[in-house]
């Protein structure tokens, strides 16, 4: 069974990147590109895993995002690992205090994402 990865990413290199990382495991890959996009569409597709940009346009950054997933109990159960190129201790805290799972400073290494992605799927219940 695949498992649903959403993508929440406003810069499409960086989306196109995740994309071809992912794309040759047992994933059904979707994006968005906003955080409130990629908020409904965490309520419409209930993804394993979110990857969650934190800097974005429009009304919601990725820490406000995360923290709606981790407090509406219909959603809580996914795993979202922040991607970021804010990598300074006060963002980790912010990660953390908004219920991030995991936290990948840009530039990642495809690797790393592919085993973050992978050690969460292995943790979640089909």
């Amino acid at each position: 069974m695949a498992h649903r990865i959403l993508i929440t990413e406003d810069q499409p290199d960086i989306c196109k990147l995740i994309r071809m990382t992912l794309e040759f495991g047992d994933f059904e890959i979707h994006e968005a590109n906003d955080g409130e996009s990629g908020l409904n569409m965490a309520r419409a597709i209930q993804p394993s895993v979110m990857l969650l940009d934190v800097m974005m346009p429009g009304l919601l950054d990725g820490y406000q995002v995360c923290q709606r997933i981790k407090q509406d109990p219909a959603l809580k159960h996914i795993k979202v690992i922040m991607l970021t190129a804010r990598g300074q201790a006060t963002d980790l805290a912010m990660g953390e205090a908004a219920g991030a799972d995991a936290y990948l400073v840009k530039p990642f290494s495809p690797l790393e994402l592919i085993e973050r992605v992978e050690s969460m799927v292995a943790t979640t219940v089909a």
